[in-house]
């Protein structure tokens, strides 16, 4: 029996996987958090002494409470965000098929959080606290870290390739 191939560049393979994957892990560890302390701020595990402990906590706002109680405009700016990355999944990822599977990672990071604006007004459960952060959540850190990543990889080392490729093209002087 021979399976089907997953394409690593199109949103019905690989990267779709990936952000159906962070959607799941989001909302499976938000719903887990709130069935240990159902009461936002009622309690905590520390995991680390003075450096990390679970918490639960709602944020109506976006990182570092920036746009407090604005959920609902915080959800329609995340739900346009999705749905252009959806319609220009092919342009996000032709120049360069190395962007799709931080791209997957990115999209379920936004829907996840986007679905906890829209959907609970409470705001969006975040539960990992460094002593020296706010909190945040997995969508958060999906976020963050293909970011991190995009930009890491422009910043040094698509621009090598880049200059490499145009020193080939040049034709040499004479």
């Amino acid at each position: 029996m021979k399976f089907p191939s997953f394409s690593s560049t199109s949103l019905l393979g690989w990267p779709g996987l990936c952000a159906l994957l962070v959607l799941f892990l989001d909302h499976l560890t938000k719903y887990l958090v709130c069935l240990a302390w159902p009461e936002p701020g009622a309690g905590e595990a520390v995991v680390i002494p003075g450096l990390f402990r679970l918490v639960h906590w709602r944020n109506t706002g976006a990182a570092w409470g920036l746009f407090h109680d604005r959920s609902w405009l915080l959800g329609l700016f995340s739900l346009a965000v999705a749905l252009a990355m959806l319609l220009l999944w092919r342009r996000l990822v032709e120049k360069n098929p190395f962007y799709a599977i931080p791209y997957g990672v990115l999209l379920g990071g936004v829907l996840g959080n986007m679905v906890d604006r829209l959907f609970f007004p409470q705001g969006v459960v975040d539960f990992l606290r460094f002593e020296f952060w706010p909190a945040f959540n997995v969508a958060d850190s999906a976020i963050c870290c293909s970011i991190a990543f995009l930009l890491g990889y422009e910043l040094f080392f698509a621009r090598r390739k880049g200059k490499g490729k145009e020193a080939e093209d040049t034709p040499p002087k004479a």
